[in-house]
């Protein structure tokens, strides 16, 4: 009897082993990953795994995050290996990451080769100052890392954000886009095909030289050709998107054809256009005024579904101006001062484009509004704050107004749109119209395709500043009085991105990490009664199954007997 039931023990016991083995293997032969986390933070989207799939080759990670360091880095180290963790599984082993300590060479002259080694292959570094038992430490730190692929490599900065965030809530922000910005730097480098994007030229745009931050910004990533309009071996169709830098003369009818003809095929275009014209050299003392361009977009913009309007913005939360207060011997002192027709935006719509982005930095900035356009989505992007007052035009411009204080009482309109992205298929301006002559009509569209355009009422934004040292163009964005870097290069880069990428990868970007803390009073009050519980439930549990046991196990041998 006893052999008996040892037998069908033995069995059940190598049945459950078999079972256990079987399932082992089908579970690597065919892989199941659940996450069951609020925010699927433990998943990637769609057009990461299909662009992990595709990879051909090893891509090498290097990550500078490494040592001792704050909680708030160690997490966002973490975060760094959990996501990379997913991408060597969605890529079937094809992502190696190294994690490196930039600060553990043998000695200062080493660490400082090493430093300069990474500095000059693209990653920035950022002081750390923090208390290590209980004393205050500060640690230079590569929050970045070098994605390498078939040879090539592109350096990607890890830590971003907004700077106007605390830095706890800056930390969480990118974390939340550790996805978009690794595997955008794949992307970059597994790309056979590089898209072209074409720089509108021929109505007054800016120089090269205005716009060589912007220029070099694309070419990390596009190719870019300058273009005029009318020209037959140029036809816009050649290009992925296309960029109009601050125009500040008139359309003929013929371009604006060749212009809604490229968006009725399914053409991306970037309107950066100013409403009205100033000339800052006439603005000191009482000043001078700024009339309006003609352009001859605006019914244009009108089908499309927006209005810019021939108005400026000022806004209380804004950026500074230098004005000369005096001299000091030969020597003019530069003072600078608030000047409301500077906004810095901090205030972004809901969209994947300027999520987390840090302030955008706008220079004389018009309101736009929306009209009814059948089928478009509009979304807003930029906004000024709620501090924010509208002049119609001609609005006087003079440096007299810097003196003055900014009183909020004045600056009581609200916030105001003015940047939209338009998105669906849109309507030729020119349906219902005499088309311009000489224009072969054949393949005249009044409906578009499927398509995105971009329109922001400030031309300056995407030009560039100069070193005040030696007057060479500064990267896009960067102040050359103050040295803050604002997200411009940063909004223009998402935007074309966004719009030329199908809205696959950009997508990741809408991650939303929520930040949990613990609240410290409530700790403080329940502290005793947590810990009695911890200690003592396990053990009163364990007590009650050992006892529930023994009765059990009484019982059935009483019955047996």
């Amino acid at each position: 009897m006893v052999s008996q039931k040892r037998i069908e023990s033995l069995l059940k016991l190598a049945i459950g082993i078999v079972m256990i083995v079987i399932l082992n293997q089908l579970a690597g032969l065919f892989p199941l990953r659940l996450d069951l986390t609020e925010e699927k933070r433990y998943s990637v989207t769609p057009a990461t795994r299909a662009l992990l799939n595709d990879l051909q080759e090893t891509v090498y990670v290097e990550v500078f995050l490494e040592g001792e360091m704050p909680a708030g880095f160690k997490r966002l180290r973490q975060a760094i290996e959990e996501t990379l963790n997913q991408f060597d599984y969605y890529s079937a082993g094809l992502v190696q990451v190294d994690f490196i300590d930039p600060s553990a060479a043998l000695n200062e002259k080493a660490r400082n080769e090493y430093f300069r080694s990474l500095f000059e292959r693209g990653l920035q570094p950022t002081n750390l100052s923090y208390k290590r038992d209980g004393n205050k430490t500060e640690k230079l730190i590569f929050p970045g890392a070098i994605v390498s692929y078939f040879g090539q490599e592109v350096p990607v900065m890890l830590l971003n954000g907004s700077q106007s965030a605390s830095s706890e809530e800056r930390l969480n922000q990118s974390i939340e886009g550790l996805e978009y910005e690794l595997a955008n730097a794949i992307r970059i480098l597994a790309n056979d095909r590089r898209k072209t994007v074409a720089l509108i030229e021929g109505h007054g745009e800016p120089d090269s030289l205005n716009l060589a931050g912007l220029t070099n910004a694309l070419l990390e990533k596009y190719d870019v050709f300058n273009v005029r309009l009318g020209d037959r071996a140029r036809n816009l169709s050649r290009y992925d998107a296309v960029i109009f830098p601050k125009p500040t003369t008139s359309f003929s009818a013929p371009e604006k054809f060749q212009i809604d003809q490229y968006i009725m095929n399914g053409g991306k275009a970037l309107f950066f256009v100013d409403a009205l014209r100033v000339n800052m050299d006439s603005a000191s003392g009482e000043g001078t005024f700024a009339f309006p361009y003609e352009l001859e977009l605006d019914d244009m913009f009108f089908k499309y579904g927006v209005r810019v309007n021939r108005d400026y913005v000022q806004d209380i939360v804004c950026g500074e101006y230098p004005i000369v207060a005096g001299n000091m011997g030969d020597q003019a002192q530069i003072r600078m001062l608030p000047w409301p027709f500077f906004p810095l935006v901090n205030n972004f719509g809901n969209h994947a484009i300027v999520k987390n982005l840090d302030v955008v930095s706008m220079k004389f900035v018009s309101t736009i509004d929306t009209v009814k356009a059948d089928g478009i989505e509009k979304i807003p992007l930029l906004k000024t704050s709620q501090y924010s007052m509208v002049n119609q035009a001609p609005v006087k411009v003079a440096f007299n107004e810097l003196r003055k204080n900014l009183d909020p009482e004045r600056f009581n309109q609200g916030s105001k749109n003015v940047s939209y992205l338009l998105k669906g298929k849109f309507t030729s301006v020119f349906k219902n119209r005499i088309l311009p002559k000489g224009i072969d009509k054949s393949n005249f569209k009044e409906y578009g395709a499927e398509t995105s355009i971009l329109i922001c009422s400030d031309g300056d934004m995407i030009r560039n500043e100069f070193s005040l040292k030696d007057g060479t163009p500064l990267e896009l964005g960067l102040s050359s009085y103050s040295q803050l870097k604002f997200a411009n290069k940063d909004f223009v880069m998402n935007a074309l991105d966004y719009m030329l990428n199908d809205q696959g990868l950009i997508v990741s970007k809408n991650k939303s990490f929520a930040i949990r803390p613990l609240d410290k009073v409530k700790v403080a009050n329940e502290k005793l009664k947590w810990q009695v519980i911890n200690l003592l439930l396990p053990i009163a549990l364990l007590i009650i199954y050992g006892l529930a046991r023994a009765y059990w196990r009484k019982k059935k041998y009483a019955d047996f007997k």
